[in-house]
């Protein structure tokens, strides 16, 4: 997939105004007005998000997608932080995709500090100012409900259960809290109680990332 361009907004009908109007109306009829800061966990989580069985597509409105993540959409990539991390999502030992351009809308020529380029997992954050950005943001993005016993429509209970682990270490609590830090690995397993299977500890990382 072609990466936006680093004015997205160069040629751009509606412009900053009107985009920053669109994410805040979206924000508002999707979490009843309330807000985030970068650096902590969606607070409205994603709920009103894709509760089927994967695979979960990206978000149709990605802007809206943002907006309801409490991120900001971006006239370019930013270049003050810039970080990646893996993220490997398995069902029963079959992965599921992560979508490329989420957290992109290319239609409004417009980009989150947190996105992603294509579907090898990879969590792109460019951003223009110094942050903490985390998981649960990321999953809001992409309308994906994440909780300690919940990932889209898959619930925990009846022999099943939904791990997080980090570099292959497991993660207590809301996966959502973790945080998006350079060349971590991090896997959400969604499986029976009774399997053994490893999961990824690292991820192989192409030159240049």
């Amino acid at each position: 997939m072609a990466r936006p361009s680093r004015n997205v907004l160069a040629t751009a009908p509606l412009g900053r105004a009107v985009a920053a109007l669109l994410a805040v109306t979206a924000a508002a009829l999707l979490s009843g007005g309330a807000s985030a800061s970068p650096g902590r966990p969606d607070p409205h989580g994603v709920g009103a998000g894709q509760g089927a069985l994967p695979p979960w597509p990206a978000p149709a409105d990605a802007s809206a997608a943002v907006a309801a993540a409490g991120l900001e959409m971006l006239s370019a990539e930013g270049t003050v932080q810039h970080t990646h991390t893996h993220l490997d999502v398995l069902v029963d030992g079959k992965p599921v995709t992560v979508p490329a351009s989420i957290g992109i809308d290319e239609p409004r020529r417009r980009i989150s500090p947190v996105h992603t380029h294509d579907t090898s997992g990879v969590i792109h954050v460019e951003s223009p100012r110094p942050a903490v950005f985390t998981l649960g943001q990321f999953m809001a993005e992409w309308r994906v409900p994440l909780s300690a016993n919940r990932i889209g429509g898959l619930h925990a209970g009846g022999g099943r259960h939904l791990t997080a682990y980090v570099n292959g270490r497991k993660t207590p609590g809301n996966p959502g809290a973790i945080v998006l830090r350079a060349h971590d690995e991090i896997a959400l397993v969604f499986t029976r109680d009774a399997d053994t299977r490893p999961v990824p500890k690292t991820y192989d990382w192409p030159q240049g990332l």
